[in-house]
């Protein structure tokens, strides 16, 4: 009877997989045929895809769309937009307030029916707009509904379709991540008339269902296992999986809680502490920068950039040296231990204006004082060997800032972050959004005395104030995403070339004769006994790891990006997530299903 009942469990699991498998492929019939049918109007300026985000300030405003949170939902993974629904204006005739709260805006995108362009308010409001402003219309349904914008010349993405599934197509046909290449077959209006359209071709992610890049939702149920495997032996309270293959989105999922004993749920969107993934997300693709615009040179010795090095034992070390870490500085300096009651207070003031985390700053100059001066003229001692250390990046941000004028919090978001539309990716998160938007990572019970919630977990960073070369950026699963698959890409994302090619390839391969690494990049080691980062992962394979339990892996030979970010530090520090191999066997899960799709 035991046995029974088991193979009944097995089959009903089973059919129940496939039935998802089936369920996908359906829907992206669906998803596709929207698509295909899409037809742009009125792209003589190209403003579709929409380009240079860093330029833009975006309203959605939904006039009566039924659909509105999906439509806004995917607009917002491509940069932030400001959501507006017309119903919440009360004025039957006009909507003039409803324009009024636009003025800090210079570009709208604008979704409605074909049935909400039948009244003429709404067309004299978008016409007024139009006037200052850059409008992009999305219209769902009727074709005859064209008629009202005859004389208008913004750009139009029309679908027949209206429904919640075109509601999720149109957003990524404005911002790239789906081409656009119908024509109209037949005359829908005196303007829009037979061969009418545009083509567009796809620049940035597409947000999409696994079947869509050839790999079986079924082959990726082991995810959810291993996860909820990790959170069910408090390898972590929780964690967000994003796959990207082949520029398509297709598994992004949250699972656990903000902590233990917490009734948040972790959501795709949250925002986590990197931990090292600052090297690689913030610090190297500034060194790239600037080693393309010719101002650092790889082979030239750390005491050229920086003047208080020259008399001091790291002067002659080359700046690839501390790229690699082979610069033989020490690991780690623990600065944490050896502060004074003198050196902070629970009170900000000009005195003590560094804050450390809630109710507590150090004193001023702390850093210039006390840690760059450790830092400087601590022993040199494997000097062409391989040993990892975060001193490597104190320097490297110190040469860079020198070298490029401008904080390195700043210059990244400058530079890489708005551009690229990463809208929560950044240091010091706490100014700018609310602790349930953020994971709590450790109960510090020695060091600072509070949960840390927005605050960088590493105590060397936390002393300078949260921005540092090896640590303290924060971000979401997404906005890591649109980062990677730009390097993936060569340096191209969004119309945008950031790097060269050659940059790219020269910065992620193997540049080591020691060690198996690039230049600030982690990379797949050779040892196969140590099965890094994956079994299966390729030699192509490059990334980083995070000390709050965080990773990102780029396969070029498999078209993927493989992000995984949790916060095994909560409450306290504990090895789990690693002896586990909890990301590893993630990426392993990805890894076979992408090859038996390939076969």
């Amino acid at each position: 009877m035991n046995k029974i009942i088991f193979g009944l469990l097995i089959l009903c699991s089973f059919n129940a997989c496939a039935q998802k498998n089936k369920d996908n492929m359906e829907r992206l019939a669906g998803l596709n045929n929207i698509s295909a049918n899409l037809v742009l109007f009125n792209n003589n300026e190209n403003i579709i895809p929409v380009k240079q985000l860093e330029k833009l300030t975006i309203a959605s405003v939904s006039i009566g769309f039924p659909y509105a949170p999906a439509f806004d939902s995917l607009l917002n993974k491509y940069t932030k937009i400001s959501s507006f629904n017309s119903n919440n204006y009360q004025n039957l005739t006009t909507l003039n307030d409803l324009e009024d709260d636009l003025k800090y805006f210079n570009t709208v995108i604008v979704p409605l029916t074909t049935a909400a362009s039948n009244d003429a308010r709404n067309i004299n409001f978008i016409v007024s707009l139009a006037k200052s402003k850059q409008v992009i219309i999305a219209l769902f349904g009727d074709g005859r509904g064209l008629t009202a914008f005859d004389a208008l010349h913004v750009p139009i993405i029309w679908t027949e379709q209206d429904n919640a599934m075109s509601a999720e197509i149109i957003p990524q046909a404005i911002f790239g991540g789906i081409g656009v290449n119908k024509r109209l077959t037949t005359a829908l209006s005196p303007k829009y008339t037979a061969g009418s359209g545009y083509t567009t071709a796809p620049i940035r992610l597409k947000y999409t269902l696994p079947e869509d890049a050839n790999v079986n939702s079924d082959d990726l149920e082991g995810i959810d296992t291993i996860a909820n495997e990790a959170i069910n032996a408090k390898a972590t309270p929780g964690a967000v999986v994003l796959v990207v293959k082949d520029g398509k989105v297709i598994f992004n999922k949250a699972y656990g809680s903000h902590t233990y004993e917490s009734n948040l749920p972790d959501k795709v969107t949250d925002i986590f502490d990197l931990a090292s993934l600052t090297k690689t997300t913030a610090t190297t693709p500034t060194v790239m920068r600037l080693y393309e615009e010719g101002k650092l040179n790889l082979d030239t010795n750390i005491g050229a950039y920086i003047p208080k090095a020259r008399e001091r034992p790291m002067n002659p070390i080359l700046v690839r040296e501390v790229m690699l870490h082979q610069a033989g500085f020490i690991p780690y300096i623990p600065f944490h231990n050896t502060l004074t009651t003198s050196d902070y207070s629970r009170d900000s003031s000009a005195a003590f204006p560094t804050k450390v985390a809630d109710n507590y700053y150090v004193r001023k100059n702390y850093f210039k004082d006390v840690m760059w001066p450790k830092m400087l003229t601590a022993p040199i001692r494997t000097r062409g060997k391989y040993v990892y250390s975060d001193i490597s990046m104190y320097v490297m941000k110190d040469i860079v800032e020198r070298l490029s004028g401008v904080p390195l919090n700043q210059y990244v978001i400058d530079n890489f972050y708005k551009p690229l539309g990463m809208q929560t990716a950044g240091f010091l998160p706490r100014n700018r959004f609310t602790r349930e938007q953020i994971i709590p990572t450790e109960q510090d019970i020695y060091f600072r005395k509070t949960l840390l919630v927005g605050y960088v977990h590493d105590q060397g960073a936390a002393l300078v104030g949260g921005v540092s070369g090896h640590a303290g950026l924060f971000s979401s699963a997404n906005d890591l995403a649109i980062i990677y698959q730009m390097l993936l890409n060569k340096g191209t994302y969004g119309g945008t070339q950031y790097f060269k090619p050659a940059t790219v390839d020269m910065f992620t391969q193997k540049q080591s004769p020691v060690s198996r690494r690039g230049l600030g990049f982690d990379r797949w080691d050779p040892d196969l006994s140590k099965t890094y980062p994956s079994e299966l992962a390729s030699p192509q394979t490059y990334g980083h790891t995070g000390y709050t339990g965080t990773c990102v892996w780029v396969d070029p030979s498999r078209g993927l990006v493989y992000i995984f970010l949790s916060n095994r530090v909560n409450p306290s520090v504990s090895d789990k997530l690693g002896n586990m191999k909890i990301r590893g066997r993630i990426e392993d899960v990805i890894n076979r299903a992408i090859d038996k799709a390939a076969k």
